[in-house]
């Protein structure tokens, strides 16, 4: 589809009150962008908008008053919102209903009015786990402009550089690499801080981020459309020029999910996801990697997979392209591992945890970069499950807490048991129990993820580790960062100065009606909602592990050890800057090898043999019992276990000057 004809005409040179510069230069052009839309079946805005528009009176009266159920009953951050931001989504919501309640089909306000108040109390509680999620004709959609905006700093100047296009995008002048002034006629820092406002970050960096994001790509699932049909971009080009470009909104169908958070499974119940980065990623992964979208939907049919180590500057393929991307890259300290880890909302844990596996051994072990920036989330299993694959260390995955309310204490009363969906919920019902006598605001706190399976694997890669954190990481990133700094795995280097800030389990109300009615409860206070409504609230909030025991991640986040400035260079060369300061923080630290091969010998003796560096003892057990330790040096040496024919798991652990610095488990 052509959607419009590439102009470009002189701008005629006025005065700007109050200016004295040369920000509208006789020089200055207008171009209305042409080509064809970058996604298949992608309408103009105001096409879209004439869908819109059936909500009735009833309908709306269900969404108010099941969203007052969810708020009130469910929403384990509602003391906190009210007192740290002085906000009552509560009172809001009656104040709502009791509106509706003089209105009538005939006289009701219209319906973008109905939904932008309902995303306004929603927003109040900057929560992007607690959602109001639009119906049809939105849910599913996505409105775009073809390209991306990305902020950098250089020498303390900021600045909004495009980084990305669009196939079809046909603008001579308007390229990767301009700069972007204003924004329509707003300067562009204007611009973000007005978006951010309107998103409900937890801290500032993080609305900041989703500011920038919200320029170009809105989940029309969460956010109302636009209000402007088209946008104009004013940006230097690249001799230097004031141009302007004008691009019209376009909406198209996303990229579907990869996990289902609606149904009654263990991993919709054990959900950490910022649904608006998994939509913006589903987006930007349609606009700029469609390759990857078919191959992640075709599974391992479309990837030729590597059984050989990465060579410099070479990628792993993945089975999930939408989820990692692998590769070993030159920095100015020495070659290091690079893998870019996009989301946790994957229905497997295990299988997650496999193919991260597989792709770090494949990749220089001398030094891993773990990137996880603007990782919404997802699974918190497969968050968790991952952190004792970089640490000899054993996990403490973080314990989780309900706020004390009777629709609360029902729900876990239904699940005490671990009924056949394998939602266990009983460990939490005791204190929720109790709370009706202690008047407890929270229940104890206890994990979602297994502490067995959070430490079933082991360590797989022995290098040293930094972490690569934004303000976009969210949830269950937020549970992995913490994870990974409470552990001590290696340091944390950011790029804003908080992660999200998500701290909590994220239930969506068709599945809270789903437990509810197990088993079936003709009495259930909620209903089903009307054309795809939906909503979401943090269910249970996240508590920290170790030094920070007992700290809520929720509006504190992860703070860096180490912060670096997204440059220029970094934007338009793939991340050069922050890969180079990556490998300073890896370069120098103590390298380890822990390689095991083991075989059983005619007489029952179990024999392993070991690949050792960076270590000078080691301890052998099997099947939890300790079977003996040795003095070793860096090479190979073999270790006989006597009758350990038959044993079940192997463990050996690594230490140096008498710390613990690698362990390796092997299930025989």
């Amino acid at each position: 589809m052509t959607l419009a004809t590439y102009v470009e005409m002189p701008a005629p040179r006025r005065a700007v009150e109050g200016r004295t510069d040369d920000l509208l230069p006789a020089e200055l052009t207008v171009a209305f962008g042409a080509g064809d839309a970058a996604i298949p079946g992608s309408v103009p805005l105001h096409d879209f908008l004439r869908t819109a528009g059936t909500l009735t009176h009833a309908e709306r009266m269900v969404i108010v008053g099941q969203a007052l159920l969810m708020l009130e009953g469910n929403y384990v951050h509602l003391p906190l919102k009210s007192a740290m931001h002085a906000v009552n989504p509560v009172q809001r919501l009656r104040l709502l209903r009791a509106r509706l309640l003089r209105q009538t089909d005939a006289t009701m306000d219209p319906e973008r009015t109905f939904h932008t108040e309902m995303s306004a109390i929603f927003h109040s509680v900057r929560d992007l786990h607690t959602n109001y999620l639009l119906p049809q004709p939105f849910a599913g959609m996505i409105a775009y402009l073809p390209f991306q905006v990305e902020r950098c700093t250089d020498g303390g100047r900021t600045s909004y550089v495009v980084t990305r296009l669009a196939q079809g995008l046909s603008a001579p002048t308007f390229g990767v690499g301009v700069e972007i002034t204003h924004w329509n006629g707003m300067p562009v820092d204007r611009a973000v801080a007005v978006n951010a406002d309107r998103f409900a970050g937890s801290n500032a960096a993080a609305r900041l981020v989703r500011g920038v994001d919200s320029l170009t790509v809105r989940s029309l699932r969460l956010h109302l459309p636009p209000d402007e049909e088209w946008v104009t971009v004013s940006y230097l080009d690249a001799q230097g020029v004031r141009r302007e470009l004008r691009e019209p909104w376009l909406v198209a169908p996303n990229a579907p999910a990869m996990a289902d958070a609606e149904v009654l499974t263990t991993a919709a119940a054990s959900m950490g996801l910022d649904l608006h980065a998994d939509e913006t990623g589903r987006a930007r992964a349609l606009l700029y990697a469609p390759r990857a979208v078919e191959q992640q939907a075709l599974g391992d049919a479309a990837v030729e997979l590597s059984t050989e180590p990465a060579e410099v500057g070479g990628e792993v393929p993945s089975t999930m392209p939408l989820v990692f991307r692998a590769r070993s890259v030159a920095t100015a300290a020495g070659t290091f591992a690079h893998l870019r880890v996009f989301t946790f909302n994957v229905p497997d844990p295990a299988a997650f945890v496999a193919e991260f596996v597989r792709l770090v051994e494949l990749l220089p072990q001398d030094g891993l970069i773990l990137d996880v920036r603007g990782n919404g989330g997802g699974h918190i299993l497969a968050s968790e499950f991952t952190l004792q694959t970089l640490t000899p260390r054993r996990i403490t995955p973080e314990p989780v807490q309900f706020v004390c309310t009777p629709l609360n204490l029902e729900i876990c009363r239904r699940h005490e048991d671990n009924p056949t969906d394998q939602i266990d919920l009983g460990p939490w019902f005791p204190s929720l129990d109790q709370s009706v006598e202690t008047g407890a605001i929270y229940s104890s706190a206890f994990p979602i993820t297994p502490e067995d399976g959070a430490n079933r694997v082991g360590q797989r890669y022995f290098g040293p580790v930094v972490l690569v954190t934004d303000a976009r990481c969210y949830s269950a990133t937020d549970i992995f960062a913490a994870g990974f700094q409470d552990h001590a795995i290696g340091p944390v280097l950011g790029v804003d100065d908080n992660t999200g800030a998500g701290g909590a389990n994220v239930w969506t109300h068709g599945l809270l009606k789903a437990l509810r009615d197990v088993p079936a409860d003709p009495g259930s206070p909620y209903v089903p909602l009307p054309k795809q409504a939906d909503m979401r609230v943090s269910i249970r909030r996240t508590l920290r592990v170790g030094a920070l025991a007992g700290t809520p991640v929720e509006d504190l986040g992860v703070r860096p050890d180490v912060r670096h400035e997204m440059t220029r260079r970094d934007v338009l060369h793939g991340n050069a800057d922050l890969l180079d300061a990556a490998g300073a923080l890896l370069a120098g630290r103590p390298l380890r090898r822990l390689g095991l091969v083991t075989a059983t010998q005619d007489d029952g003796t179990l024999d392993l043999q070991l690949t050792l560096a960076g270590i000078d003892r080691v301890d052998v057990y099997v099947d939890g019992r300790p079977r003996g330790s040795r003095d070793v040096a860096d090479g190979t040496t073999s270790f006989a276990v006597p009758d350990g024919a038959g044993a079940g798991v192997v463990q050996v652990q690594g230490f140096a000057a008498g710390v613990l610095v690698a362990a390796r488990t092997e299930t025989l």
